[in-house]
């Protein structure tokens, strides 16, 4: 498959893997790396790629998820509307499992509540001229990724006259929690960029951190051999005293990224403040709709208001998503903590760090 197979080439792999380990030999020290991308953070676990990396190489995972980094309370919000006579809620799946104070809904879907799941915001578009008589809500959660589709289900509502349609939004945007990671406790020296945020918003957005922190950054694609060189770039730069903006993806991250996706972002939506899970309020890291669609912003249609989250005082995703511990250093891991019965945000989605551990991370699991 193209693409697809040429990249998991193991004889490639090895070669690449000897260039890692000549480039980690220059470095006097070693260096801690954060993916910031729940993709990644997958093909990374899945394919063993920490195991095969020079011991110089230190891997953490930050908040890459953004189910993982969606607060409690908006999970709440949206459990409040599911209960609403007539009101029908739609969403990707991977929300569908994700606790709130005191249920999820799955939960309420199994108690009557009409929660659907669908593939694309302009579904649930769909869903609204099918139904005039109910309120259809998306759950608008993801990164600079998704919000372009949402946005542009927001302008399809308009354009077919539907008064029916809002969204309850929780959109983020990736650079701003990265330079505060970047300013926090860890000490890290390099960030592997996301690839499906880097297609919409290019290289632009990386250039402050680098320019400001000295902090390399390399876009990078997710199959092994995408990684293995994206490393290498990165241990490349630090072992050269240099901090710049490379792109390993270039084959689909265009320099500017996708014009269009963000002219649509900068119709519908305005950044604003946001909380995630794990890490708290990040001043202009989010999105919120603009007031020439404030019809259809859900909060405001229904006068919601986002309850404070309380997390158990038992998980320590706070700090996974820091890159300060990992998954086997919580105490709830693997026991009271589960992909079936999540209790941290590291745990709630498939693409979350303790997710990727309990699924492929068996022989670590067994040696601790």
């Amino acid at each position: 498959m193209k693409y697809i197979e040429e990249f998991r080439d193991q004889a490639l792999a090895a070669k690449l893997l000897d260039d890692l380990a000549r480039v980690a030999a220059r470095l006097k020290r070693r260096v801690t790396l954060m993916e910031v991308c729940g993709t990644h953070t997958m093909s990374i676990y899945r394919h063993g790629l920490k195991d095969l990396f020079p011991s110089q190489i230190k891997l953490v995972s930050g908040p890459g998820c953004p189910v993982c980094v969606t607060p409690m309370g908006y999970v709440d919000m949206a459990l409040e509307l599911a209960r609403k006579p007539g009101v029908i809620i739609t969403t990707f799946g991977d929300m569908i499992k994700v606790p709130g104070k005191s249920s999820s809904l799955a939960r309420e879907r199994g108690l009557g509540a009409d929660v659907r799941v669908v593939y694309s915001p302009p579904d649930a578009v769909g869903i609204a001229k099918a139904n005039p008589d109910r309120e259809v809500v998306f759950l608008g959660v993801g990164f600079e990724t998704t919000a372009p589709s949402v946005a542009g289900s927001i302008v399809l509502a308009k354009r077919k006259g539907l008064s029916n349609y809002s969204v309850l939004c929780a959109h983020k945007v990736m650079p701003e929690p990265m330079e505060a990671l970047t300013s926090g406790e860890l000490k890290l020296d390099g960030y592997i960029c996301p690839a499906h945020v880097s297609a919409i918003i290019g290289e632009e957005g990386y250039k402050p951190l680098a320019e400001k922190y000295g902090i390399p950054c390399v876009i990078t694609g997710f199959e092994p051999l995408d990684i293995i060189r994206g490393v290498t770039m990165l241990v490349r730069q630090v072992a050269e005293g240099r901090a710049e903006v490379e792109n390993e993806y270039d084959r689909v991250v265009l320099p500017g990224g996708n014009k269009k996706a963000q002219a649509l972002l900068a119709e519908v939506f305005v950044k604003s403040d946001a909380v995630w899970r794990g890490l708290g309020p990040i001043p202009n890291s989010g999105l919120s709709i603009a007031p020439a669609y404030e019809q259809y912003d859900a909060a405001k249609k229904f006068s919601l208001a986002e309850p404070d989250s309380r997390e158990n005082p038992a998980c320590i995703c706070g700090e996974i998503l820091k890159g300060l511990k990992e998954p086997l250093d919580c105490k709830l891991f693997g026991k009271a903590c589960d992909p079936e019965n999540p209790i941290g945000a590291c745990m709630v989605s498939s693409e979350g760090t303790c997710a990727a551990e309990y699924r492929y991370g068996d022989r670590r699991l067994a040696n601790a």
